[in-house]
């Protein structure tokens, strides 16, 4: 797959697997499948609902010793009910605690728009 570099110099492949709608009990062999065929950039979102299983299926394939935690390059996303500067880090640490990752190449806000936060993941406010 097409690389492009960063302005670090890393390299990120120009196209990635995101698990958006992905049904649990899926997520996971999809995420099997796209490693097999030579994905190595993932797009990941705590509003996605399936990162715990992601998380599980990365730990595998990284114990089988077949891929690398450092090949891979993987984002996940702040959601909107997590915008105040309070709320960052222990959103972060969840999203790796559920990845079973140590880091992240790229965290981002997943749309700039804030909601309230109720409770609810996608909240009418």
């Amino acid at each position: 797959m097409t690389l492009s570099s960063l302005a670090d110099g890393s390299k990120i492949q120009a196209l990635g697997f995101g698990t958006f709608l992905s049904k649990p009990g899926e997520v996971g062999q999809a995420i099997k499948v796209a490693l097999e065929v030579g994905y190595r950039h993932f797009d990941f979102a705590y509003c996605y609902m399936n990162q715990k299983e992601i998380g599980a299926t990365l730990a595998e394939a990284f114990a089988s010793g077949k891929y690398k935690r450092e090949d891979l390059f993987i984002t996940s996303k702040l959601f909107n009910i997590h915008h105040h500067k309070e709320d960052v880090l222990p959103e972060l640490k969840i999203t790796l605690a559920d990845l079973q990752l140590q880091y992240l190449d790229l965290y981002l806000i997943h749309n700039p728009l804030s909601y309230v936060n109720n409770g609810e993941i996608f909240p009418k406010n």
